[in-house]
């Protein structure tokens, strides 16, 4: 399945600001798209398209923060910038407690706010290659028979072979071979792999 392209989205009730920001954007060669409101925003926000939110702290209506707490109540994992105004530094500090990746007080360098976004896209793309990941483990995990599972359960506990047999009433042999099933259906190249595939599908989102 190919990559959607990652998306700089600007939320700022100043017109100015967000013509200046999507020019700035655009003349790196990042995708960009604006919104005059918290709200306006949220109404088309689609948490699988990958990219990074840039966004006032103070706006009429919803604020900054109110979108932030919005968008954690759905478990959004896009990040955020928030752009602060002077005397701002007290709520950026809680957006930042609220899971926020940076903030840049205005008026700021362009290169300033560039280097910022590139990193914010940068943990997006980390955050979604785990997601990914986890979620491959965990279709892998539901393709294994209850014995696999068991066997599975119990190698990852860091049980022998021998004890797992007495464990499970069957002939260390048998064991065996349900091991070696577990790592192909797993694509685990090594016990120590395996372990950590199953403590990443035991994570939670």
């Amino acid at each position: 399945m190919k990559e959607k392209p990652a998306t700089v989205f600007v939320i700022d009730d100043d017109e100015a600001v967000r013509t200046s920001l999507r020019l700035l954007l655009k003349s790196v060669g990042l995708p960009v798209e604006t919104f005059a409101s918290a709200q306006e925003f949220l109404d088309q926000f689609d948490g699988d398209r990958p990219g990074c939110l840039v966004l006032d702290i103070r706006m009429p209506g919803m604020s900054g923060l109110d979108l932030q707490q919005k968008l954690n109540a759905v478990h959004s994992i896009t990040p955020i910038v928030f752009i602060t105004g002077h005397g701002d530094v007290p709520m950026a500090v809680e957006a930042m407690q609220a899971g926020a990746v940076d903030f840049i007080q205005k008026p700021f360098r362009d290169q300033d706010l560039i280097d910022r976004i590139n990193r914010a896209l940068d943990t997006d793309r980390a955050n979604r290659a785990e997601l990914r990941e986890r979620d491959e483990i965990r279709r892998r995990m539901g393709q294994l028979t209850p014995r696999e599972r068991e066997v599975l359960d119990l190698v990852t506990q860091g049980k022998a072979n021998k004890v797992i047999a007495g464990d499970l009433n069957v002939s260390q042999r048998t064991v065996e071979i349900h091991r070696a099933r577990v790592m192909e259906k797993m694509g685990a190249s090594s016990l120590a792999h395996l372990v950590r595939m199953v403590i990443e599908a035991e994570r939670a989102d």
